[in-house]
């Protein structure tokens, strides 16, 4: 048998980008596949993407709508901003024109119709239209018509073997079963692949949605779950991070502030391909001193990007203008990107792939992740978090990126706490302390860990005010200052010192 050219190709795009990158190209034309989902999760949505590239490709394709009707199938195709044009369309609702004349029936309603018959009519129509993209929406009603699960097997079978004959790349929408190792288990493994939709609806905030390619016979996919959002436009797949093969080429020298006490603190400033935690109570000045790096970053040409969670862009922007590092000069030159990221709204799979093509299509030398709360919010479980995290920073790293990560603590003096420990993953980590001086609150800070190099191991104070930021001595009057409770050792000559700031 002679079959269309078609038939030849390695992969068929599902016209959805991101799903194509998770199946390594696209599916392999000629097959059966399940899409399962439960309703809501955008199952019709990708059917008909993968009609419109056929359609874009000149292909003919059909769409066998078993329950919804033609006018709720225009809805949803108009929310999207397409048309129909170009897509045969069958509705068994009004399959009386597709019945013989000498059946001598008006009207037939799906559950009116044996399955035999109603599948002989789809045939009839896969036929007469010639169509090599093909979409079954959806099962239920078939297998309320076949009443036992061999049946409805069989009957599956002989859709299966009637389009492997004609070459045709097939797409059954289902349900989600509740029981995945139950009856339809059956229909899985008459299938070439299964991909499944879930949509998570969560106690605070927009559902999540994400995907998986359970199976697919023959061919390499990324496996595991993958986030996807639905927008004006159709499915919006965002693929795994995987670290893997994104390592570029890249000097591992130290990223310096721009203050040379600080530089001086981590042997020069910490190494370019790692990531920094900056942590400590609410006030310390975390981001201040974030914001000093990409300052400096900026003025030396390199390109930057801060992924606001917490604080509003525009006071940040406000504030640390004042301290002499104003961003929106290097906000209209482009080397400073500065993005308000809601965790109620984006996932976590999308927040990465804003990340990656920012990173990729920029150069970007230096990413702020501001903070570590909100980044943990848009995560379901903390485990994820964790493994989520951890292939995010490894990417970065071998792009050679500068990571600052925020990771705000809770409690201001005794007692604090942070939400998560993730110090293990970090290169080196910044610790700021409040302590009490002469009736007055004071920052510190301290080196507590840096593995590309060397570090101070003193505390000292750590000054803001309206007009700088400045590192000052070392504390070496006070101990307990890293627990919160600090105790001022010195004699009554230094607890009167002028307490003016350092000279700069």
């Amino acid at each position: 048998m002679n079959l269309p050219s078609h038939h030849l190709a390695t992969s068929v795009s599902t016209g959805i980008a991101g799903l194509d990158a998770i199946l390594q190209g696209g599916l392999a034309p000629n097959r059966l596949y399940l899409i399962e989902g439960e309703p809501g999760a955008g199952k019709t949505t990708l059917a008909l993407q993968f009609l419109l590239e056929g359609r874009a490709r000149g292909e003919r394709v059909l769409y066998v709508t078993l329950s919804e009707t033609t006018e709720e199938l225009a809805t949803v195709v108009a929310s999207h901003g397409w048309t129909l044009d170009g897509i045969d369309l069958f509705e068994l609702a009004t399959a009386e024109a597709a019945l013989s004349v000498e059946r001598e029936i008006t009207l037939l309603h799906p559950w009116e119709v044996e399955l035999g018959e109603t599948v002989k009519l789809i045939t009839d129509e896969a036929e007469r239209t010639g169509a090599v993209r093909v979409i079954f929406d959806s099962l239920s009603e078939m297998r309320l018509l076949a009443q036992d699960a061999l049946r409805f097997r069989r009957q599956i079978l002989t859709l299966k073997q009637f389009f492997a004959s004609r070459g045709t790349t097939v797409f059954l929408l289902d349900d989600l079963p509740e029981n995945r190792s139950g009856p339809d288990q059956h229909l899985r493994s008459l299938c070439h692949g299964v991909i499944t939709l879930e949509r998570l609806t969560r106690d605070f905030g927009a559902a999540r949605r994400r995907l998986e390619v359970a199976k697919m016979r023959g061919a390499a996919f990324q496996e595991g779950w993958h986030d996807y959002v639905i927008r004006c436009g159709g499915l919006d797949v965002f693929p795994r991070l995987d670290a893997t093969g994104h390592h570029t080429p890249f000097v591992g020298e130290p990223v310096a502030s721009g203050l040379a006490e600080l530089d001086a603190m981590l042997d020069g400033g910490p190494l370019r391909g790692t990531c920094a935690l900056v942590t400590g109570p609410s006030g310390t000045g975390k981001s201040t001193l974030s914001v000093q790096y990409v300052h400096a970053a900026a003025l030396r040409g390199e390109h930057c990007a801060i992924y606001q969670f917490d604080e509003r862009i525009g006071t940040q922007l406000a504030r640390v203008a004042k301290l002499g590092l104003d961003l929106r000069p290097h906000l209209e030159s482009g080397h400073v990107m500065l993005r308000q990221v809601d965790p109620t709204e984006l996932s976590p799979g999308a927040f990465i792939d804003m990340l990656r093509e920012d990173v990729e299509t920029n150069d970007t030398k230096l990413v702020v992740i501001d903070s570590l709360n909100g980044y943990l919010t848009s995560m379901p479980q903390e485990k994820r978090l964790i493994l989520q995290l951890h292939e995010l920073l490894s990417y970065l790293n071998q792009r050679g990126v500068l990571t600052l990560l925020i990771s705000p603590q809770v409690g201001f003096v005794n007692r604090i706490e942070r939400p998560m420990s993730v110090s293990y993953i970090a290169d080196a980590v910044v610790l700021l302390r409040f302590f009490e001086f002469a009736g007055r609150v004071r920052k510190a800070i301290s080196i507590v860990k840096n593995r590309g190099g060397a570090h101070e191991d003193a505390i000292r104070e750590l000054w803001i005010n309206d007009n700088a930021l400045r590192i000052g001595d070392v504390l070496t009057d006070f101990r307990g200052v890293l627990t919160g409770e600090p105790q001022y050792t010195g004699d009554g000559d230094s607890l009167l010192r002028d307490e003016e700031e350092p000279d700069e």
